[in-house]
């Protein structure tokens, strides 16, 4: 028998269609491997469909016997195959038993969605669930009109029906062509895509509040009322489909916007709003704004997103003023590169919007109020530094007054403090709610930060405060 794999699957879903190919269930299989932990699950206990194992070079050898296909191609169809040698060597057991261990797909090669089951019927002659690696501009199936899920998340749909939808499928067919100016421009694609990304989301979490707003709303019925008469839709409300639907209903004016900031003449109007070489604030009417607003189709957005400061557009038209200014040493990965996302920019996950949710409908844990879980002195701690940050603010409505170096030292003096007492007002806040049980990757985006960062910030300030 041989099982060929599918160009960018996990290998856990190879595992998966193995073992359904041999008449088994999964768990059946997996006594072939000595593993190290335990499946990744959800919180209910089931299993996550973006669960992936890494295999030692015995594990990898036993995998490909079991499918009839060699080492090389597999090594070439699984983005995770190579990631096992990483594996520690020492662990209990035999030695020389085929070695597993546990991961999550994020941590080891990527998002990941699942596979169209009409693609993959077509290629394997089975219409059985595929989970496979592929980023944000890589979901939609062409053939069949369908955008590919998240397979992180923890809800029952593995795509959206998008043949009411064909500006989707038109901004699929676009997105080649931005991806190749891109590269000719010395840009990876993918930083453009996250740029855009991150400023159309920004507009998708405030488009509630816009009342010209109704491309997105009509998209939203469309694709929900598929979903409904298909038989696979949900009784959740607005919220629930909003973050489901979100990555696919904002591509077209992610495509749209990825390539309006790749062009050169666009940079030239934002160096004009900027008043050039005679620097002056960038106006709520400035032709940049209107243009893209115009291109997205949305005439009366300009003025919306130009006045949106501390926003991921506002911070790369501040860069590319900067490089015409000399400024800027547009290195890689600062805050000076035009394609660098702020932690705080970056637009959370599906799957985290959907804990969100779950959260604010029903409280996970016993404690339901915030006076209950935590300590009355660490409540006023925290009542107390928002106050004084809020003192030092006012104080500064009469701060600019006096020569220009006085009222520049009252300025940075007053706001650096403030700095200082929000940032111990936000530790101590992400501390006690952490204490209260809920979990670091909601605190992550709660405070719109990767998690890794969140964790290594609130051990630094717990070691200060132990000090």
């Amino acid at each position: 028998m041989r099982l060929a794999p599918l160009r960018g699957e996990t290998t856990w879903s190879l595992l998966c269609r193995l073992s359904a190919r041999y008449g088994l269930e999964p768990h059946n299989l997996l006594g072939h491997w000595q593993w190290r932990d335990q499946q990744p699950r959800h919180r209910d206990g089931r299993r996550r469909a973006d669960a992936e194992v890494l295999l030692d070079r015995t594990g990898r050898g036993l995998l490909a016997a079991l499918c009839g296909v060699e080492d090389a191609v597999l090594g070439r169809a699984l983005p995770s195959w190579a990631h096992g040698d990483a594996m520690p060597t020492a662990g209990a057991g035999s030695p020389d038993r085929p070695q597993g261990q546990w991961r999550t797909t994020g941590t080891v090669a990527g998002p990941v969605a699942f596979g169209c089951r009409s693609c993959t019927a077509a290629r394997t002659g089975e219409a059985v669930r595929v989970v496979r690696y592929a980023a944000r501009w890589e979901r939609v199936c062409t053939r069949h009109h369908r955008w590919a899920l998240d397979a992180d998340a923890d809800h029952p749909l593995e795509y959206l029906d998008l043949r009411g939808c064909p500006q989707v499928l038109a901004a699929q067919r676009q997105w080649g062509g931005v991806a190749r100016r891109a590269r000719r421009s010395g840009v990876e694609p993918g930083e453009v895509f996250g740029l855009a990304s991150a400023v159309v989301c920004r507009w998708w979490e405030e488009s509630l509040h816009w009342e010209q707003e109704q491309i997105w709303s009509a998209r939203l019925r469309q694709v929900a009322g598929a979903a409904a008469r298909a038989g696979t839709g949900t009784t959740a409300g607005l919220g629930w489909w909003r973050a489901v639907v979100r990555d696919a209903l904002v591509f077209p004016e992610v495509v749209t916007v990825a390539s309006t900031l790749l062009e050169p003449a666009m940079a030239q109007l934002v160096w004009r709003d900027s008043g050039g070489e005679r620097a002056r604030p960038l106006p709520a009417d400035g032709a940049f704004c209107h243009e893209l607003g115009v291109r997205v189709h949305r005439p009366w957005l300009g003025p919306l997103v130009a006045v949106d400061h501390g926003g991921p557009l506002l911070s790369w038209m501040g860069s590319v003023i900067r490089h015409h200014r000399g400024t800027s040493s547009s290195a890689a990965g600062t805050a000076e590169d035009p394609w660098w996302v702020r932690p705080e920019h970056q637009p959370p996950t599906t799957a985290a919007q959907l804990r969100v949710l779950g959260k604010v409908k029903t409280a996970a844990g016993p404690v339901t109020s915030w006076h209950a879980a935590v300590p009355g002195p660490r409540r006023h701690l925290i009542s107390g530094l928002v106050a004084s940050a809020e003192e030092q603010l006012t104080q500064l409505r009469g701060a600019q007054r006096g020569t220009s170096g006085e009222a520049a030292q009252r300025l940075l003096q007053h706001l650096s403090y403030t700095a200082g007492l929000l940032d111990r007002a936000l530790w101590e806040s992400a501390t006690a709610a952490l204490e209260a049980g809920e979990s670091l990757e909601d605190l992550a985006c709660w405070a719109r930060r990767p998690v890794e960062v969140l964790a290594a910030e609130l051990a630094a300030y717990r070691g200060r405060d132990q000090e």
